[in-house]
């Protein structure tokens, strides 16, 4: 084993890995979908939901591929449909029809598949809805917007036998599969600790040195659609689109949007297909004077038993820990990747696609590198094709356990207590989680004149203990089980029977 000096030493292990790289499911009864059977030769008619960023790269991804038409689109902006009919268009050379309201798109029964990648409080109803209408369903991560969610997401694609797919494209990528391989054939021995990072830059969604107050909504949006499950909300930042995501009624902060992709590669490393035993998780909102709500900086740690998953999130600039061309060593510098700690060595994954395993004296063991951007969609349609869920590569079952990890943290986080910065000295029984912590404090402490910590809480949460086979927290925790769920406004509830 290592030094446990060496052990989070993380940049003389990364450094190695850049180096390298510069150089060269829960088990089911597999049925038949209920969907209309496709073969290889047929046209595998396909909507999409949500025509943003991520939007953009399902009609890419999708269009004229794998035997696939995009039939239809839909936005609740009405702007964003010319762009997307142009760029289908060109690719096809037929147009899709435009849909404002989901709720039409799906009445229509000749589309077979429909895509989501809407923000994240429409994930699940939307999949549920279309799952409902007999249409198969690829969700972009994280799979929902709360821990029963997921749960309710499984249920109907069981129900209807049918083929829901979650957005978490490393679980496509080849040379991100040859990593996991490598782990779970025994090679690194047993890992001990996976650790997932998201160290991403994040501005104000205010002005500088002020909220931005509350601002008039686009007359091209419905802003009532837009809402669908979630309250309807005054705007109070300066983009209606993309900033929900610091908003705890719409998004799920960086943990559950860029750092879900991480957390899911940190969970698909140990290879458990459970929630953890426990869940506690520090953090705060640094250096913004603005109506965001979700930690820029937090710290998550999860109880396995035989092994622990440790997350960080960092927002602010930071120097990264992973020098050189795969993230610059210098402050402001993103490392979005894993680091998985086993008994024979040590394997770090950088990005969506690559692996490096380093011996314990960091001497680089083997790499891989191999990338295929559309390699998530393909499998998607292949097992429309098949019609087996298993064929899946990352099915709504492993969707859900990676997005609820996600939503057990910031359970934990906002039933936290509040305090100063530093205030916490040690997080029992975790030596590791420790270490990471004295380095997030020592982090905010280098930027203290842009965060002002004086003024800013930093949120203590509690340790809360889970059942895996119930999805629940145990003990005195009726408020923390309040939270695995929501109210939903009428007319876009999930209900307990999907």
């Amino acid at each position: 084993m290592f030094d446990r000096r060496q052990f989070l030493s993380h940049s003389a292990v990364i450094a190695a890995a850049a180096a390298a790289l510069r150089n060269g499911s829960t088990a089911v009864a597999d049925e038949p979908a209920s969907g209309r059977p496709i073969g290889s030769g047929e046209t595998v008619r396909v909507a999409i939901v949500g025509l943003g960023g991520r939007g953009g790269n399902h009609i890419s991804g999708i269009t004229g591929n794998f035997g696939c038409e995009v039939v239809a689109i839909c936005d609740a902006d009405s702007k964003a449909a010319g762009g997307a009919m142009k760029a289908i268009a060109k690719k096809q050379k037929t147009e899709p029809k435009f849909y404002q309201d989901m709720r039409k798109l799906l009445e229509d029964k000749s589309i077979d598949a429909v895509t989501f990648a809407t923000p994240n409080h429409w994930h699940a109803l939307g999949a549920i809805w279309a799952m409902q209408a007999g249409k198969h369903v690829y969700a972009e991560k994280p799979a929902s917007h709360n821990v029963l969610e997921g749960r309710r997401m499984i249920e109907a694609a069981r129900k209807y036998k049918l083929i829901c797919q979650i957005g978490t494209q490393s679980r496509s990528m080849p040379g991100m599969r040859d990593s996991m391989a490598y782990i779970h054939d025994g090679k690194l021995g047993k890992i001990k600790l996976s650790y997932g990072t998201c160290y991403k830059r994040r501005p104000s969604i205010g002005d500088e040195g002020r909220k931005k107050g509350e601002q008039p909504i686009p007359d091209s949006i419905d802003y009532d659609l837009w809402c669908g499950p979630a309250r309807k909300l005054p705007l109070m930042r300066k983009k209606l689109h993309y900033d929900w995501h610091w908003i705890w009624e719409y998004g799920n902060g960086d943990l559950g949007n860029q750092g879900v992709h991480e957390m899911d590669k940190a969970r698909w490393g140990l290879n458990k297909n459970e929630m953890p035993k426990s869940v506690v998780s520090f953090g705060g909102r640094f250096g913004y004077l603005d109506d965001g709500e979700t930690a820029n900086t937090q710290l998550a740690v999860f109880d396995y038993g035989d092994s622990e998953l440790v997350f960080e999130v960092r927002g602010l600039e930071s120097d990264s820990p992973y020098p050189g061309k795969l993230g610059g060593g210098k402050r402001g510098g993103n490392f979005v990747g894993n680091i998985y700690y086993g008994e024979k060595g040590i394997l770090v994954c950088p990005n969506y696609h690559s692996g490096v395993v380093l011996a314990p004296d960091l001497q680089v063991v083997t790499k891989f590198d191999t990338k295929d951007d559309n390699a998530h969609y393909e499998n998607f349609v292949k097992a429309i094709r098949s019609g087996k869920h298993t064929d899946l590569n990352c099915d709504v079952s492993e969707g859900h356990l990676s997005a609820a990890l996600c939503h057990l943290a910031n359970i934990s986080l906002r039933l936290g207590k509040q305090g100063k910065v530093g205030e916490l000295k040690e997080i029992a029984g975790s030596k590791d989680a420790n270490e990471l912590l004295k380095k997030m404090f020592a982090h905010l402490e280098e930027t203290k004149k842009d965060v002002k910590l004086a003024e800013t809480p930093c949120y203590y949460g509690p340790l809360l203990p889970i059942d895996p086979k119930t999805e629940r927290f145990t003990g005195n925790n009726e408020k923390a089980n309040s939270m695995l769920t929501r109210e939903y406004r009428k007319g876009f509830e999930i209900t307990d029977k999907v």
